[in-house]
């Protein structure tokens, strides 16, 4: 590099500090009396302090671990699908990348808080036209530009911190509703694998009970056979059989329809779990006694309650931003550039050119559009604040019915459990009566029915309540300790229409943009 062309870059330099020294300093002034406009947030509060008097007597014992609150339920293949809900369901994946694109657009509000430089050169041949007066000395010519464009704009009133602030608070709504759709799927994950134990189960008395009705049909053909019993007893114990043989395919197959949910919550394609399901197992029901702390304690455990305060905190910044339309907005630009008519004497110093300077501009009068539009913030504010209310009540009330629906199916589970073997013996005194003549044949008809129905009941009553105890700790908001993964980058795709090189990673962030850590 010759010492003229070292001399010209260093002119350049000189004269692009002298264009940035001032545009800093004035921005530093004017930065100095900045305030944000339109109302501070201040987060809601709502007073739960006790639950009602219909579940007082509900709540004793000790509070569930609510963070992996389905290993009370001892049972190895329902964590096992947990975690294969947490690893590999789609829905999750996508509140995942939702997280990545709030924190993009939060880059994108931050940005507007730095200066904006661009870049340009260009080449041209011309050719004026010669029935001008002056022609130009040389026709045609070359025409040389490189240079930068810089603009600042100072937010002085705060609009663009009010975006930044409904940003951030965007971000933490997307987190909370990843952690809601963590407590959705893990409790769509338990209630279909406790449906689909409760269906087993049914299945195993239902083929328990064809089997003794089988033994009363042989009963009634021999007895028939011997003249000892009419016709009509040996039909209506076969019509009796083959309708409890009828409920079968039907509990098949919703087992299947079952069993499929759980490979679609996990992931996979239907059969993906039949070896993991294929040993069969009870109903799955953790011990009873709980405690479902204090409703203020939904206020933090729930992420759609959590959520919902974010988004009324996300729209009260957006009124400031509206609001901030009312101010003038002050913008510090500028400009250098070389430009030449030969690439010989580009860099020289009389090819230079620059201006810069503060503006500002102010929409003096706008037929109302603007305070039409801050009052349309304000309404989506009202609702945003509504909704987080209704939330709370929402929570509330899922959790009280829960808890009372827990109370009194176990009750009903007793009840019905009691009923179970009174009717297994009925069915053993009917018989030996029937076959000593004592009873007629409609007695045997009838208990039989009464104990399969009652099992099948006693069965449904148990997956039910543990169906209730998966419910209640859901509406706890069981499940959002988990620590939230971080959203993985975009794949490559095939067609390659969604490409990141590794190298553009915070290319464009003045301050590195680090993604922060989710707690």
């Amino acid at each position: 590099m010759d010492g003229s062309f070292r001399l010209n870059l260093v002119s350049i330099a000189t004269v692009t500090t002298r264009f940035l020294a001032p545009f800093a300093i004035s921005a530093c002034v004017m930065l100095s009396g900045c305030f944000s406009v339109g109302p501070d947030y201040q987060k809601p509060d709502m007073s739960i302090d006790a639950w009602s008097s219909a579940v007082a007597g509900h709540v004793g014992g000790s509070r569930p671990e609510l963070e992996r609150w389905w290993t009370g339920f001892n049972d190895p293949v329902l964590d096992q699908l947990i975690e294969r809900t947490r690893t590999a369901n789609r829905d999750l994946k996508i509140a995942s990348q939702r997280i990545n694109e709030a924190r993009a657009q939060r880059g994108i509000a931050r940005s507007q808080l730095f200066p904006a430089v661009a870049s340009a050169g260009d080449y041209a041949r011309i050719r004026a036209s010669e029935s001008l007066l002056v022609p130009p000395p040389e026709n045609p010519s070359n025409l040389f530009t490189a240079g930068f464009d810089a603009g600042w704009e100072v937010d002085v009133f705060g609009g663009i911190r009010r975006s930044v602030e409904a940003a951030d608070a965007s971000v933490d709504a997307s987190i909370e509703t990843y952690r809601d759709v963590l407590v959705t799927l893990f409790s769509e994950t338990a209630l279909n694998y406790v449906e689909f134990r409760t269906l087993q189960r049914r299945i195993s008395l239902a083929n328990e009970n064809i089997g003794t009705q089988a033994k009363t049909v042989e009963l009634t053909k021999v007895r028939f056979e011997t003249d000892l019993a009419p016709k009509i007893d040996l039909t209506q114990a076969t019509t009796n059989y083959e309708i409890s043989r009828s409920v079968v395919p039907l509990l098949e197959t919703q087992l299947a329809l079952a069993k499929n949910r759980l490979a679609t919550l996990t992931g996979g394609y239907p059969g993906s779990l039949d070896k993991l399901l294929a040993r069969k197992r009870g109903i799955p029901i953790p011990r009873p006694g709980y405690s479902a702390g204090l409703p203020a304690d939904l206020l933090r455990a729930r992420p759609d309650i959590r959520r919902a305060e974010r988004e009324f905190a996300a729209q009260t910044a957006q009124i400031g931003v509206a609001a901030a339309d009312l101010y003038p907005r002050f913008v510090l630009a500028g400009n250098f550039s070389l430009q030449s008519i030969d690439g010989s004497d580009f860099f020289d110093a009389a090819s230079r050119t620059y201006s810069f300077g503060p503006a500002f501009s102010w929409q003096v009068f706008s037929a109302g559009r603007i305070r039409s539009s801050i009052k349309i913030e304000e309404s989506r504010a009202e609702q945003a604040l509504l909704n987080y209310e209704n939330a709370v009540l929402l929570a509330v009330a899922e959790v009280e019915s829960s808890m009372i629906a827990i109370a009194n199916e176990r009750r009903r589970n007793g009840h019905l459990n009691e009923a179970v073997k009174n009717a297994t013996e009925t069915v053993g005194m009917v018989l030996d009566g029937y076959r000593n003549d004592v009873f007629d044949f409609q007695r045997v008809l009838d208990a039989e029915r009464t104990k399969f129905d009652t099992e099948d009941e006693a069965a449904s009553s148990k997956g039910d309540i543990a169906k209730e105890y998966i419910r209640l700790y859901k509406a706890l908001g069981g499940g959002t300790e988990v620590e939230v993964v971080a959203p993985e980058e975009p794949r490559t795709t095939t067609s390659g229409w969604l490409r990141r090189e590794s190298n553009l990673q915070g290319a464009d962030s003045p301050s590195g943009d680090e993604v922060p850590k989710v707690d």
